[in-house]
């Protein structure tokens, strides 16, 4: 009987979920090896990203479970996730998400990393805030963003902590960046922006790092920054022409790539979501409007319901939208019809974010979390 080249072999294991690629850990040393080497890793991470398969939502369906969804299949199941932590309860809210990795905040300020793919995380070390005794008593706002430097091929977290003093003064401001591939957090150059927000999460795109921030303390007008993970440096990015006349609800995402601004607002007897790609990235002219949705169901609830666009289709022919009362829907570019998606058992849910199944390793000197559970299950 011929046997499998081994170049062969490995472009067939390229197509694979990662939940076979660790079953197929035992087939052979030879295929171990092949499977944990860092070019195999990118390779089918590439593979993933470009065909957008191995794609899935991840919900925090309650203070403490994480269940997955992959909305490009049929039937749609959720499937919940084995905890980070094992059996202790305690609160998470999702930092960011990128490559299969997950960046995690418990309700211990307790930040660390979780592939759910391979089971796998990670603590990161604690780093205090350099701000002298007298002023910790006053309110603070943290920013966090995660996201991946190709130039330096790390993994990067980033802390922005602001205090705020008695009308509207600012006692102290500082910026810590997280490197995975070092496992230690350094200080960066202080950031010459406001923060408002007790607490707000970055947006990754184009290898940087966004949020909606103020250029002074008594702006009314939020700003769009970036943060370059290559670099290390801050920037203003300008925003579409949008009617400010209208109250709006307007936050800054990602998908596809793009940064993706989402403005919402009353119009009449109807709500209106618009969203808006930037094309180019850093030039204002390049901002499109992708689309306009009238929703008149929304009206009673408006501003505290908005909707939020999560993805493509494959094809790219519709965007997938979710709300805040946990309904996901298609929205079809051309015909502009809405198509909900069926999804048994959905929870209620209070994240969501994009998630691509990867064998994204972390750092192997850093302290991990033991996850030696029982098997993924379908609910």
């Amino acid at each position: 009987m011929a046997t499998l080249s081994h170049d062969l072999a490995i472009e067939i294991l390229r197509g694979l979920s990662v939940k076979d690629l660790l079953r197929f850990q035992c087939v052979s040393k030879l295929w171990c090896s092949s499977i944990n080497d860092s070019h195999f890793i990118k390779l089918h991470l590439s593979d993933s990203l470009k065909t957008i398969t191995n794609h899935s939502l991840i919900l925090r369906k309650s203070r403490y479970d994480f269940v997955s969804v992959n909305v490009y299949d049929s039937p749609k199941t959720t499937q919940r996730l084995n905890h980070p932590l094992g059996e202790q309860k305690k609160l998470h809210k999702i930092l960011g998400s990128c490559n299969g990795l997950l960046a995690l905040i418990d309700d211990d300020n307790r930040i660390f990393l979780w592939n759910p793919s391979t089971r796998k995380s990670q603590v990161l070390p604690s780093t205090e805030i350099d701000f002298s005794s007298a002023s910790s008593f006053f309110p603070r706002s943290t920013y966090y963003g995660f996201g991946y430097d190709p130039i330096s091929d790390d993994y990067k977290l980033v802390r922005m902590v602001q205090l705020h003093g008695n009308n509207k003064g600012y006692l102290h401001s500082e910026a810590k960046v997280y490197s995975l591939r070092s496992n230690c957090w350094r200080r960066i150059k202080d950031f010459c922006f406001y923060l408002i927000l007790h607490r707000k999460f970055g947006i990754l795109a184009n290898n940087a790092l966004h949020w909606m921030v103020f250029k002074t303390p008594q702006s009314w007008k939020q700003n769009l920054v970036g943060f370059d993970l290559g670099t290390e440096e801050f920037r203003f990015l300008e925003l579409p022409d949008l009617c400010l006349d209208k109250l709006f609800c307007y936050d800054i995402k990602a998908m596809g790539g793009y940064n993706c601004l989402t403005a919402t607002f009353r119009d009449s007897n109807d709500v209106v979501a618009e969203v808006w790609i930037m094309k180019e990235y850093g030039v204002k002219e390049s901002w499109v409007k992708l689309i306009s949705w009238n929703q008149p169901h929304l009206l009673s609830c408006f501003p505290s319901v908005v909707v939020v666009p999560l993805a493509f289709s494959k094809n790219g022919d519709k965007v997938l939208f979710s709300s805040d009362v946990h309904t996901f829907v298609w929205y079809d570019l051309g015909s502009k019809k809405v198509e909900k998606v069926g999804i048994r058992d959905v929870p209620i849910i209070h994240d969501v974010d994009l998630y691509v199944q990867s064998l994204v390793p972390l750092n192997s000197n850093a302290l991990m979390i033991n996850n030696e559970m029982p098997p993924q299950v379908s609910t």
